[in-house]
């Protein structure tokens, strides 16, 4: 099947990493401006992604990470019954990509779920960037541990906790991230839906409702519609880690 270009959808504007706000978050501390010049060359391309569209598919070759500037994405691949699985939501100042670094093409889709721009970062030249700038290689090594963290957190998540530990935990980790960002700690507005987070939490959809129904009635969060206001941050920390107790 002959690939649709996606070349109508690439902005070529030219992006300074220096200029970013997000430069914390996504590039390595210790660069200097020469260094960081060199990064501004690479990273020159940023490419816009309607909601619902994709960043890329499963099966594609893969030659970039992105930096997610603005916008909100879900990663997902197909079950044999045809059905969706999400494996992952990820936000502005997050790396997307990394799927596709051990067999050189993506292992997943990647749909944006609101409008999103990403930076474009050629792999072969970060690499090559990457060997004489000690501190890129690390940065681009701790991101890389960080999402193998973050899927082990996820099987755990799945393997062992109830429903309400689920969402609970859920809740927290997306609020924490969101907090890096400089968001609220207690606010936060979901960009997916309820079929979604059941989608990757391994719930069903009445389940996540109800779950969120429960949380509201016992005075731990306020929802309406999509926007979250986590009331009592102890009481979701003390539901998740009931599991570490032993129940």
């Amino acid at each position: 099947m002959k690939k649709l270009s996606v070349l109508p959808s690439v902005q070529s504007i030219k992006v300074a990493c220096s200029n970013c706000n997000l430069r914390e978050l996504c590039m390595p501390v210790g660069v200097d401006e020469e260094q960081l010049k060199r990064l501004d060359e690479i990273v020159a391309v940023r490419r816009k992604v309607k909601r619902g569209g994709n960043l890329f598919r499963n099966g594609d070759p893969f030659t970039s990470l992105y930096a997610i500037r603005t916008g909100f994405f879900k990663t997902c691949v197909a079950t044999e019954d045809g059905r969706d699985q999400v494996t992952g939501f990820q936000m502005a100042g997050e790396i997307i990509g990394l799927d596709g670094i051990v067999n050189d093409h993506h292992t997943c889709d990647a749909v944006a779920l609101e409008d999103a721009e990403v930076c474009v970062m050629p792999f072969d030249r970060i690499e090559e960037l990457s060997r004489e700038i000690t501190a890129l290689q690390s940065h681009v090594h701790k991101i890389m541990s960080r999402e193998i963290v973050r899927e082990h957190g996820v099987m755990l998540l799945l393997g062992s906790m109830r429903a309400d530990e689920r969402v609970a935990a859920f809740l927290l980790n997306l609020v924490q991230r969101l907090h890096a960002r400089g968001f609220s700690q207690s606010e936060l507005v979901l960009r997916m839906t309820r079929e979604e987070i059941g989608s990757y939490l391994g719930l069903k959809l009445e389940t996540v409702s109800r779950t969120f129904s429960k949380f509201v009635e016992d005075g731990i969060v306020e929802v309406k519609q999509r926007h979250v206001r986590i009331v009592d941050t102890d009481a979701l920390k003390r539901i998740v880690n009931s599991q570490q107790a032993g129940h």
